[in-house]
């Protein structure tokens, strides 16, 4: 019950502040890194681009699994009362909106689609899951 949701929130808080140190070297390093004149081969991703990648990884997780405990209450429960549809629907919008703008700004030339795409599927597995695991909630509430 409430241990297991505080040892969840404090667990969280961790990784997050994890993430976010992380991310803060990373940006020094990225700085370091420019200041120098030293030429990089741009076909290997670099640290910074790798890390943003494991962060992206992980942001997935997070953002799908937060879908899963509304939807197990809810079919638990055979109810899906207090769940806010407006948040679910204002959800569903952002995802939707957000997912296309992944692919809209794709390049045009298939070498670059590909790369692009993979570096980008993180947020793509993000944005589109939570959108499909939204629209499951979303019914579940109709």
């Amino acid at each position: 019950g409430s241990h297991n949701l505080r040892n969840f929130c404090i667990s969280w808080v961790v990784v997050c502040g994890a993430l976010s140190v992380t991310a803060l070297c990373q940006l020094v390093l990225r700085n370091q890194e420019q200041s120098t004149a030293i030429p990089r081969n741009n076909s290997c991703p670099g640290t910074v681009e790798v890390s943003g990648f494991v962060c992206g990884s992980v942001s997935c997780v997070f953002y799908l699994g937060s879908r899963f405990p509304q939807l197990y209450k809810n079919l638990r429960r055979r109810s899906t009362e207090g769940t806010s549809y407006l948040l679910f629907a204002l959800a569903v919008m952002g995802n939707c909106t957000y997912g296309l703008s992944l692919v809209l700004k794709m390049p045009k030339t298939k070498s670059s689609r590909g790369i692009s795409f993979v570096h980008h599927l993180p947020w793509l597995i993000g944005s589109f899951g939570a959108l499909f695991l939204d629209i499951f909630v979303s019914f579940s509430c109709l």
